[in-house]
């Protein structure tokens, strides 16, 4: 008995290490990043509504898109002990498009089809940046050129380790108090 009780615990302990091992980035054999097929169930981080962070700001009267971020559950994790995004981070931004007229909603706005997908990974100690298009069927993404104002804009004004945390409610006061928070100039 003692010793099924040994085994159990270790098939138990491998599919934990296995669930945190296959949480991190994958990439194709050319250096694609593929789609995390369970982003959806990694921790929710927050949802902004018409966010714009650059000088190509939406018209007026354009629909308002919603952003949705998700941050896979090992880094998560790590952040909250530490304050640091750890090596492996996958950030995912699913960008969503809005609707105010539909069912019973009488007033504000809800969410509709995915209108892009990108990712954010850390790896090897530096940040790269993909995007999966429109929709939410491509299973993988190049990295964005390092020429891309996305780059130099989370080095300038991510709060945390080139991440917007200053705009995630609930990691917000973790990187206050463990000392990792810079608080970055609106520009």
């Amino acid at each position: 008995m003692r010793f099924a009780a040994v085994l159990l615990t270790l098939v138990f302990s491998a599919a934990a290490f296995s669930a945190e091992d296959t949480d991190g980035p994958r990439y194709t054999a050319s250096g694609s990043l593929m789609m995390p097929a369970n982003y959806r169930e990694w921790i929710f981080l927050s949802s902004g509504l018409g966010m714009t962070y650059g000088p190509n700001a939406p018209a007026p009267d354009a629909p308002q898109r919603f952003d949705n971020v998700f941050v896979n559950r090992t880094a998560y994790q790590s952040f909250q002990k530490t304050g640091i995004w750890p090596d492996k981070t996958v950030f995912v931004l699913e960008i969503r498009a809005s609707q105010s007229k539909g069912s019973i909603n009488q007033a504000g706005h809800f969410q509709t089809g995915v209108a892009a997908i990108e990712a954010e990974v850390k790896d090897g100690g530096k940040w790269t940046f993909f995007g999966f298009g429109a929709g939410d069927s491509a299973k993988e993404a190049k990295p964005f050129p390092r020429t891309e104002r996305c780059y130099t804009c989370h080095a300038q004004n991510g709060a945390v380790d080139n991440t917007f945390v200053q705009f995630y409610p609930t990691l917000l006061p973790v990187a206050k108090a463990k000392g990792t928070f810079k608080d970055p100039e609106p520009k």
